[in-house]
């Protein structure tokens, strides 16, 4: 049953994590040195060529602002270096997308835009317009926060953005030469737990890495598998299958059956019959469907190519 969700996967996604945190961790240390996220990561020019790579794609992984703007426009000459100094502040908590309205008028026409300057977010590919025109900076800042609390919460972002060029050259050689943290003995403990099917052994090693370093990337995905394979390891597949065939609007049958999906490899049936369940229901239902989905995706790691999509899908049911 371990076998099916792919240990070493999820691993390479939390290093992948790991040195992403490492990295904006040590920009706050130097003021900006020593490998920390380039401006150029954070702040960028987009056109409507490259709206879907650089806006909706990468919308999976951490909240996008857009500032729609032009250089006629005086109100965006006071937005814009804001907007752009906010966004280094935030060090890499959302990505600002300058799109010039006069070279990318599709773009401004799909999203509705009367008048500039005008702000926009796209969270897991769903676009919520922020504000229009020179906000004064403690509304924006209000704003901001919100934005990011909301991808977290109902969508689970919480990942950091950095440059493309990270992870490439000195900085990832650095990085592979890194010493044994504090917690690996531990981890590597957990891992065997799960080889060996000791599910309770294995969530319990995750949750003592977890009592001393809440944010530990690679601790927090093997409980989100431990946990799941402990959640499956006495069910009846036939009758949670059967339950779930003929009770569509029974949440607790619908998120079993998800459980055993992404167990036997159906990642994309776990994801869309959650999805589905979030769209017809309401309430504490909906919010327990919601949340399971939500840490189906830390299973299979926030880089997977089938957890995108399946972020889009959500937005598009709870908004």
């Amino acid at each position: 049953m371990s076998g099916v969700v792919d240990l070493a996967a999820v691993k390479a996604a939390g290093e992948a994590r790991q040195k992403a945190e490492q990295a904006r961790a040590e920009a706050a240390r130097s003021g900006g040195g020593g490998g920390a996220v380039a401006p150029s990561g954070l702040v960028i020019d987009v056109d409507e060529a490259g709206f879907e790579r650089d806006v909706l794609q990468r919308s999976a992984e951490v909240p996008v602002v857009i500032d729609f703007w032009a250089e006629w426009c005086e109100p965006c000459k006071q937005l814009g270096p804001l907007l752009e100094r906010l966004a280094l502040q935030y060090n890499g908590r959302f990505v600002l997308a300058k799109v010039d309205v006069d070279s990318n008028q599709m773009l401004m026409q799909q999203f509705g835009i009367q008048g500039i300057p005008a702000v926009f977010a796209v969270v897991a590919g769903q676009a919520l317009p922020l504000f229009q025109g020179a906000a004064p900076e403690a509304q924006i800042r209000e704003t901001l926060d919100q934005l990011i609390q909301v991808a977290e919460e109902r969508f689970g972002l919480t990942g950091i953005a950095v440059d493309p060029a990270a992870g490439a050259g000195e900085g990832a050689a650095e990085a592979a030469e890194a010493p044994a943290g504090p917690y690996d003995a531990l981890l590597e403990a957990a891992a065997r737990a799960l080889d060996a099917n000791d599910f309770g052994g294995a969530v319990q090693a995750y949750k003592n890495v977890l009592v001393d370093d809440p944010g530990n990337t690679e601790a927090k995905l093997g409980l989100a598998q431990a946990e799941l394979l402990a959640r499956v390891q006495n069910l009846d597949p036939q009758k949670v299958r059967q339950d779930a065939a003929e009770n569509p609007d029974d949440v607790a049958a619908q998120i079993a059956a998800a459980d055993l999906d992404l167990v036997g490899g159906h990642v994309e049936d776990a994801f869309g019959r959650l999805v589905e369940t979030v769209r017809r229901t309401v309430g504490d239902d909906r919010d327990a469907a919601r949340v399971r989905l939500l840490e189906l995706f830390e299973v299979i790691g926030g880089d997977d190519p089938r957890v995108a999509p399946a972020r889009a899908a959500l937005a598009r049911v709870l908004f």
